[in-house]
């Protein structure tokens, strides 16, 4: 058998993202915060990058806006010219004049204001508040231990959850500290009489049993309940509770009003997770008739290519240090472009997608979440002539600030659901009828999910039980057996 060498002509298709569509791409799925803190880093990593002051900036005396000015006189936000999608064509490997770049060179990117007081308030974000372990401790230093009780008892508030429950137990202190399980055991009863009531439990059948011996109710029938009868209590089957303890239901029901008082969580009076205040992306606001979209620049550094390296170029003596030293400052050039490139074009897109869900949902600006309408990814792709995967990477944590309040700008898409004698209703509009409809129910005799059913159906929305179920379970609503409350 013979061997050969041929040469063979082959077309093919070939999908290659470059680097530039890559870092486009990445920054167009980020949040804000992450964007500012990859900003951050970039800055430290690239010398030719740096920040605009507003010192420096030459349109920040545009901005500012006096506080008599009327509200008829305002400059509109200034509006966002429409761009292509990024296509990642270019990958900067063209040559270009350095001297004319950097000299020519300035800010990219469109820059807005907003009108002062529209913004979310930022008060009482910012307090100092005591950790459980801080507040534990200072009840340990304060009460008549001795050293050895002192140590154990340090070890017992360190084995804490935020919630306030044992997760070690006796034995592996004992062990840990070489003392016996009967010490900690002791030590662990004197820390259970710590504020908050309940601290120290191992489980929640020991936590409530704390709570009922503080509040004088032990060895009686709270006690009774707590012990043998959590299951039934869960699910509020009283009269069994009342069969099996041979007490009146009156009675049941004056003991099971004592336990709902109780907390079942004592620890997270002093949780130490913090609120995560959620700064918007995109602002709404009316102006007369009309809707306007603002971008929220703040906090974000505004960038530059520094001037500086251009007179460090003209300070390179030597030719091959001249060529190494354009050669380094070209690459940072290269990175510098593509980054800003890719931030002015990550805002762009996000003003054009928001601009399309307004118009969409404008109907839900007016009269709000009953008139929202169903809409997909493939609606706002087609409107803004870009594909789905776009779009879906600018709604990923993306916030607007709307008069309507705050919302993912996820909230607005959602499957529509079918409505005698006109178009589609959204599901969140469903969801919101349905909590109105359990909102008004009578306590004692909640509505069944099939109840639920006949009360859409009246007003023409035809909708399954099984439906019904899921919705509430979205919307953390537990079933009518659940809600009935007896007192």
């Amino acid at each position: 058998m013979a061997f050969e060498l041929r040469q063979n002509l082959k077309l093919t298709q070939q999908l290659i993202m470059t680097p530039q569509l890559q870092q486009a791409i990445k920054l167009l799925q980020m949040s804000r915060l992450d964007l500012v803190d990859m900003v951050n880093q970039e800055m430290e990593e690239n010398p030719l990058l740096e920040e605009i002051t507003s010192d420096e900036d030459p349109e920040a005396e545009k901005k500012i806006e006096p506080a008599e000015t009327a509200e008829e006189d305002r400059e509109e936000p200034q509006t966002v010219q429409r761009t292509e999608e990024l296509t990642g064509e270019g990958d900067g490997r063209e040559e270009f004049d350095w001297d004319n770049y950097l000299e020519d060179y300035g800010p990219m990117g469109a820059t807005y204001d907003r009108k002062e007081g529209t913004a979310p308030s930022w008060d009482n974000l910012l307090v100092a508040k005591s950790s459980l372990t801080d507040h534990l401790m200072w009840q340990l230093l304060l009460s008549r231990f001795s050293e050895d009780e002192r140590r154990i008892g340090e070890q017992i508030i360190g084995n804490l959850d935020h919630n306030g429950y044992l997760v070690a137990t006796p034995d592996e202190i004992a062990v840990q500290e070489k003392v016996a399980s009967d010490f900690v055991e002791k030590v662990l009863e004197k820390v259970q009489e710590f504020d908050p009531v309940g601290i120290a439990a191992r489980d929640l059948r020991e936590c409530l049993l704390i709570q009922a011996k503080m509040t004088g109710s032990a060895r009686s029938l709270v006690e009774r309940i707590i012990l043998d009868h959590l299951r039934d209590l869960e699910i509020k089957n009283y009269a069994h509770i009342a069969r099996k303890l041979k007490a009146s239901i009156e009675d049941v029901l004056a003991a099971v009003l004592i336990i709902s008082h109780m907390d079942p969580r004592p620890g997270s009076v002093y949780n130490e997770e913090r609120i995560q205040a959620i700064v918007p992306d995109v602002y709404v606001f009316k102006s007369g008739e009309v809707y306007k979209i603002v971008l929220n620049d703040d906090g974000l550094p505004r960038l530059r290519i520094s001037n500086f390296y251009r007179e460090i170029m003209g300070g390179i003596t030597g030719r091959e240090k001249q060529e190494n030293g354009k050669k380094y400052i070209k690459e940072r050039v290269q990175s510098a472009t593509w980054l800003i490139k890719s931030i002015q074009q990550r805002q762009k897109t996000i003003y054009r997608v928001s601009e399309s869900i307004v118009r969409f949902q404008k109907e839900f600006f007016d009269r709000g979440i009953g008139s929202l309408k169903p809409l997909i990814l493939r609606d706002i792709a087609d409107d803004v002539e870009m594909h789905e995967s776009t779009i879906s990477r600018v709604v990923t944590n993306k916030y607007m600030h709307t008069p309507r309040g705050l919302f993912e700008l996820k909230y607005f898409f959602g499957s529509g659901i079918r409505k005698t004698g006109c178009d589609n209703v959204s599901s969140k509009s469903v969801q919101e009828d349905i909590r109105k409809i359990i909102g008004e129910e009578d306590p004692r005799k909640p509505f069944s999910d099939q109840e639920i059913v006949k009360r859409l159906g009246a007003s023409g929305i035809d909708i399954a039980r099984r439906t019904i179920a899921k919705y509430r379970d979205m919307m953390r609503v537990l079933p009518s057996s659940r809600r009935k409350k007896y007192f």
